[in-house]
């Protein structure tokens, strides 16, 4: 058990701004730091001293609430490092050299090591001559040690204000950025994949309160997961706050496009469609910004010339945190915030939707391509649009998990007497590519017409629902399953879709 003391050091870039300014950010630093110590630690107490932040906890805390303590210092946007001091009162040099020893005989076996003090008030001796006498008495308390000035494996430090010293034992690295809600507000797209809650996050540490919002395209069960990774960016990086998650129903936009739009276009249209209602969404909530998930070139409908096309449907700036990273390094960030792993288990919908994308349209296109869809449709999804504060997520029982049987093979398929395969994909695409069985005829139901038609079919038949990627014919799947209609899986043919 340990009385604790943090002194929390600024991101560099605040200590640079005018004096008025990095006061207001150190006040929204120490504000946000109580409102994620308190639960923890109800009597903790948060001092001001210009260069940082000192975090005093007045009672002892057991090793588990120090863990967790340390892992808000270190996931709070706006701080560099945290140093882990011990604090007492100076009244020589060997009194200091022992607390020094104490803390240090142990881990300096071996290393090379330098003393650093910093000392401020009057002293009848220099901050060099204190560090020469306790570099001495570490070299006497640990032998096989040496000291190294210019590149030590160990730095030694500690910091002497008038008689109030302070042994630096740990630090901790920091999330940089800037404090929580020092810039504003923003609304995050949120689909759960890799790489939107990597944008959002990066965004968070850059100081924007970030609320979210989501097109559901794949049912309870969807949500469900992104719902999950939502708490988990929240709680991990902007606990201080509360936000909010917007849920909107886009499965009949969706199946909207597909009867209206031609396929080349239907990636770039989906994601013009869900600017206007993010829009709309924004305006309600007066949320000036969104920001988005695009990494350039990734897929078809993040070409220059196709997010030029969706941007011109925003009334307001859409921040892509993303736009020039390697996917490697976003799956590498993912994992970092803990997110990566229900990435892993969700279907990418949107990049599903369209064959042989077209990533250099003509903006008389997109307008052509959108003049029969019937908008409607958008309003009624906004009308239906859900609201839930963050911290309450998880509140809602569970839902199942993303998971549909699969026949994944000719073979398995012909073993499967009892099943009827439906073939869900595009007029189009199925002209292009007929689908081949190991006995009978596929139905052919396009997947933008299945809910309507899917209570029609036998209730007593199994149906294996086909598409090129089977991530289309997964999502259907989970669809019915939340309408009651659980005799629906999914037929994989790897080698139809090599052809």
């Amino acid at each position: 058990m340990n009385h604790m003391r943090y002194r929390v050091k600024l991101f560099p870039e605040i200590t640079i701004k005018s004096r008025p300014v990095r006061k207001e950010m150190v006040r929204c630093l120490r504000t946000n730091l109580r409102n994620s110590l308190a639960p923890l630690v109800p009597d903790v107490r948060i001092a001001d001293c210009w260069d940082a932040l000192e975090v005093r906890i007045r009672r002892p805390i057991d090793e588990t609430t120090r863990e967790r303590v340390e892992d808000v210092l270190s996931r709070t946007s706006g701080i560099h490092e945290t140093l882990v001091i011990e604090a007492y009162t100076f009244t020589s040099f060997d009194d200091t050299a022992a607390h020094l020893a104490a803390l240090w005989q142990e881990a300096l076996a071996g290393q090379r090591f330098r003393v650093s003090v910093k000392r401020r008030g009057q002293h009848d001796f220099t901050s060099a001559e204190l560090e020469r006498y306790l570099g001495g008495a570490l070299l006497a308390a640990a032998p096989q040690a040496r000291v190294d000035l210019t590149q030590p494996d160990v730095d030694v430090t500690l910091e002497l204000q008038d008689q109030h010293l302070r042994l630096v034992t740990r630090r901790l690295p920091g999330l940089g950025g800037y404090p929580l809600g020092t810039q504003g507000q923003a609304l995050a797209l949120i689909s759960g994949g890799y790489d939107s809650p990597v944008a959002a996050w990066r965004m968070i540490r850059r100081g924007l309160k970030t609320h979210y919002l989501f097109f559901n395209l794949g049912g309870a069960a969807h949500e469900r997961t992104v719902r999950e990774v939502v708490h988990r960016v929240w709680q991990g990086y902007s606990a201080s706050h509360r936000v909010h998650f917007i849920s909107v129903p886009f499965e009949e936009v969706l199946d909207e496009i597909q009867r209206r739009v031609p396929a080349g276009l239907a990636g770039v249209v989906l994601k013009r469609m869900m600017l206007r209602a993010a829009n709309r969404v924004a305006a309600r909530a007066r949320i000036p910004a969104l920001i988005t998930g695009d990494a350039l070139a990734q897929v078809s409908s993040q070409s220059v010339t196709n997010l030029g096309l969706i941007d011109r449907v925003s009334e307001r700036p859409v921040l892509r945190p993303l736009i020039a990273d390697d996917k490697q390094r976003i799956i590498e960030d993912a994992q970092r915030i803990g997110t990566a792993e229900h990435a892993e288990r969700l279907p990418e919908y949107c990049g599903t939707i369209s064959r042989r994308p077209n990533t250099r349209p003509k903006l008389a296109q997109i307008e052509a391509a959108e003049a029969d869809f019937d908008m409607s449709v958008l309003d009624a999804a906004l009308e239906a649009a859900s609201r839930t504060r963050v911290d309450r997520l998880l509140d809602a029982p569970p839902s199942r998990p993303l998971d549909v049987p699969v026949i994944a093979s000719a073979d398995a398929l012909r073993a499967a007497e009892d099943v009827t395969v439906i073939d869900i994909r595009h007029p189009d695409e199925r002209d292009a590519a007929p689908l081949k069985l190991p006995h009978g005829e596929p139905l052919a139901i396009p997947f933008y017409e299945l809910a309507a038609r899917a209570a029609q079919l036998s209730g007593r038949q199994r149906y294996a629902l086909y598409c090129a990627q089977g991530v289309m014919s997964k999502m259907q799947a989970l669809r019915l399953a939340d309408q009651g209609l659980d005799n629906f899986l999914v037929y994989r043919d790897d080698a139809h879709a090599e052809r």
